[in-house]
C-alpha cells in the first residue's frame, strides 16, 4: 500500500455533493495556483471542459463557410455590408460587417457579439447601442463584424432557447451552437484580405460578454478580450446560452475568463449589476494568474458608475484598451467617441429582399447536421480521453479510507465525497474484485457469485454508487441549471467505480482487478472501464442496454456521452466484456 497516496483517517460525514448545490446565484472563491505549471494544468483541463459541455471536443471538421457579403453601403468614412457564413452546411449565421474607408494594409478585426438586448445587434440606446461600438471601431481602423446571437435577428432557423434530454446527450443545445458560431466568425474574419489575422480582438457585454470570454478562452487566435458587464464571482448568467450541462462543474466565470492569460483582459464592470465587486474581488483574482506568466499589466479593470450597460464611457475604455493591444503605434491614450448616426435597420437587416436557400435545414435538420459532424475518435486512447471529459471525472492520485471492520468509507482527498462500502481483504494474492449493485453493497453481497468469493477468501470490495444503498441521500436537484455546476448522478457514479478502483489499485500493488457490474450497474462499471487509466477484467449485464438515445435517457443519463461516442466508443476502448447473468 502506499502511504503517499492512501490515508486512513475518519471519513466526511456527508457527501458534499449531496450537501453543496451550487447554482448561477452562488458566490464562487478563486482558487490559488502557486506556480505556473500548477494553473497551466488546471488551464488545460479548463478548456476540454468548456469545449466539452459546447459539443465542441474534439472541434468538429471546419466545413466551407460559403460567405456572401453584399449590399454594400458607403457612409464616407466606413462602410457597412451585410453577411451570411454557414457554421455547418444548411445553417446561416448572419451580421453586419463594418470596415474603414481609405484603408492602408491589412487591419486588425474586431468580432462584436452582441447580448441579451431587445433589440439584438440592431439595439442602439443610450444604455447600449451594438451599431454605434462597431462604427466608431471601423472609424478608428478596425474591421468588425457584428453577428446574431441563435434565435435573434436574422439567425433564426433555430430559437434562442431549445433543447431536451436528447439534445443534452449529443451536448447540442444554444451555448455550444454560438460557441461555434463564434469559431467560425473567426474564420470568417481572418479569410477577410483586409484583416491581419495576428491581431484579432472580441468584446460584447452581457450574454455578449460570455460569448467574449467562453470564445477567448478556447481559441489563443483572438489576441485580446474585453467582457463587459458580465465576468462575475456571484452571478454566472441567466440564460441557457450561458448554463450548458458541464460547463461549471467545479469552476465559474472568473476562472474561466483567466484563461485569457497571458493575452490582454480588460474587465470592464458596473456599480449597478452583479460586476460592482469585480475591482475588489475578481479582478484581483484574474490577476493572479497574470502574475504567474509576470505579466500582470496585461489585465486591466475599470468599473463606471452605472446600471447594466454597454454605454459610450464603456465603450471609450474599449476603444483605449483595444488602441494599446492592436492598433499599430498604438499607446493606450484616451480615445473619444465621436457622434455617429445608426442606419436604418432595414439596411442591417439580411433578409431584407433575400431569401434562405432551398439548402436551409429546419430544427430537426440542424440537429441531424451536429451529429454527423461530431468526431469520435477511432484510437482506443484518445477514445478514452474523450470519454472521460465528457463523463467529468478524474483518475484520484490520493484517497481517504475510513475502515471500520467490514464497513469502509472512501474520499477523495480535497473532494470530500463519500463512497460507503464493504470491504474484506483476503488472505492472500488471489484476485481482487470490485462488485457494484444498482441497490447498493448489501444487495451485491447477497449475490451467489459475490458471495462466494468473499467465502473463498479474495479480496472484495463492495460499494454504494452514488445515490445507492446506504449512500442514498437527499439532493435537491431543482435549480434550473443544475446539470451546469453538478455532475448527473450516473456521471457521479462512474465517480465513484474509478475512486474504488484506484483504492484496489493501490492496496494490491498494482494487480488488475475483475469489475463486476449486476444488473443496471453494468453500464456504469462498462463506462468506468473505458476512462479508468489501469487494466481491468470487465463483467457486466448489458443485455438491456442497446445504446440508444432512449436507452441512455432511461438508464444511464450523462450529457454529452452520445456526443463522446456512446456504447460503442465504450466498447471500443474496453474491447472485452463478460456476460454477467445473475
Amino acid at each position: 500500500m502506499t502511504a503517499a497516496a492512501l490515508l486512513l483517517a475518519q471519513a466526511p460525514p456527508d457527501d458534499i455533493r449531496n450537501t453543496f448545490i451550487p447554482d448561477t446565484k452562488t458566490h464562487f472563491q478563486m482558487p490559488r495556483y502557486s506556480t505556473l505549471a500548477e494553473w497551466e494544468a488546471r488551464r488545460a483541463a479548463l478548456r476540454r471542459q468548456i469545449l466539452a459541455a459546447a459539443g465542441l471536443y474534439p472541434l468538429p471538421p471546419r466545413t466551407p463557410l460559403r460567405s456572401e457579403i453584399f449590399g454594400r453601403v458607403d457612409r464616407g468614412d466606413h462602410t457597412i455590408e451585410k453577411v451570411l457564413i454557414q457554421p455547418m452546411p444548411g445553417f446561416y449565421l448572419a451580421g453586419n460587417l463594418y470596415r474603414p474607408v481609405g484603408l492602408k494594409g491589412r487591419a486588425p478585426g474586431i468580432l462584436s457579439p452582441h447580448g441579451h438586448w431587445k433589440q439584438g445587434r440592431f439595439e442602439d440606446t443610450d444604455q447600449v447601442s451594438v451599431p454605434g461600438r462597431c462604427i466608431s471601431l471601423a472609424r478608428q481602423g478596425y474591421v468588425v463584424f457584428s453577428y446574431d446571437m441563435v434565435g435573434y435577428n436574422d439567425t433564426r432557423q433555430m430559437p434562442h432557447k431549445f433543447g431536451g434530454k436528447a439534445e443534452q446527450l449529443w451536448s447540442f443545445g444554444p451555448l455550444g451552437l454560438q460557441l461555434w458560431n463564434s469559431i467560425r466568425a473567426l474564420d470568417f474574419l481572418q479569410s477577410l484580405p483586409d484583416v491581419d489575422e495576428t491581431r484579432i480582438g472580441v468584446t460584447g457585454a452581457s450574454g455578449g460578454g460570455t460569448q467574449t470570454f467562453l470564445l477567448a478562452a478556447v481559441d489563443t487566435r483572438v489576441k485580446a478580450a474585453a467582457p463587459v458587464n458580465m465576468v462575475s464571482a456571484t452571478f454566472q448568467g441567466g440564460c441557457e446560452c450561458e448554463n450548458a450541462p458541464g460547463l461549471r462543474l467545479g469552476t465559474f466565470n472568473a476562472e474561466i475568463a483567466a484563461l485569457v492569460a497571458p493575452r490582454p483582459l480588460l474587465l470592464v464592470s458596473a456599480t449597478g449589476d452583479w460586476t460592482a465587486n469585480v475591482p475588489r474581488e475578481e479582478y484581483p483574482a484574474i490577476r493572479s494568474v497574470y502574475e504567474l506568466y509576470r505579466r500582470p499589466g496585461y489585465v486591466e479593470s475599470v468599473q463606471m458608475d452605472a446600471g447594466h450597460n454597454y454605454n459610450r464611457a464603456s465603450r471609450e475604455a474599449v476603444y483605449r484598451f483595444f488602441a494599446q493591444h492592436l492598433l499599430r503605434g498604438g499607446r493606450g491614450a484616451a480615445v473619444t467617441e465621436q457622434p455617429f448616426e445608426v442606419p436604418p435597420e432595414r439596411q442591417l437587416r439580411v433578409w431584407d429582399g433575400k431569401k434562405l436557400s432551398e439548402g436551409a435545414l429546419d430544427e430537426a435538420g440542424i440537429f441531424a447536421r451536429w451529429k454527423e459532424l461530431s468526431y469520435t475518435p477511432q484510437q482506443p486512447s484518445q477514445a478514452r480521453a474523450v470519454l472521460s471529459a465528457y463523463l467529468g471525472t478524474e483518475w484520484p492520485q490520493k484517497l481517504w479510507a475510513d475502515e471500520k471492520g467490514e464497513q469502509i468509507v472512501l474520499s477523495r482527498t480535497g473532494r470530500q465525497d463519500r463512497v460507503p462500502g464493504l470491504w474484506f481483504p483476503g488472505r492472500g494474492r488471489g484476485r481482487t474484485t470490485l462488485a457494484v449493485h444498482p441497490e447498493g453493497s448489501a444487495a451485491a453481497r447477497r449475490t451467489p457469485s459475490i458471495e462466494r468469493l468473499i467465502e473463498s477468501g479474495q479480496t472484495v470490495l463492495l460499494i454504494d454508487a452514488f445515490q445507492t444503498g446506504a449512500a442514498r441521500q437527499a439532493r435537491d436537484r431543482s435549480e434550473k441549471y443544475f446539470l451546469t455546476f453538478n455532475a448527473s448522478d450516473d456521471a457521479a457514479r462512474v465517480q465513484d467505480i474509478l475512486t474504488a478502483l484506484r483504492f484496489l489499485q493501490l492496496h494490491g500493488k498494482g494487480r488488475p482487478a475483475d469489475l463486476v457490474g449486476i444488473n443496471g450497474a453494468g453500464v456504469w462499471c462498462l463506462f468506468a472501464a473505458a476512462v479508468a487509466p489501469v487494466q481491468v477484467r470487465l463483467h457486466a449485464d448489458l443485455r438491456s442496454f442497446q445504446g440508444t438515445d432512449k436507452d441512455f435517457i432511461r438508464h444511464f443519463f450523462v450529457p454529452g456521452i452520445q456526443r463522446a461516442g456512446g456504447l460503442e466508443a465504450a466498447l471500443r476502448v474496453v474491447r472485452s466484456v463478460q456476460t454477467l447473468t445473475e
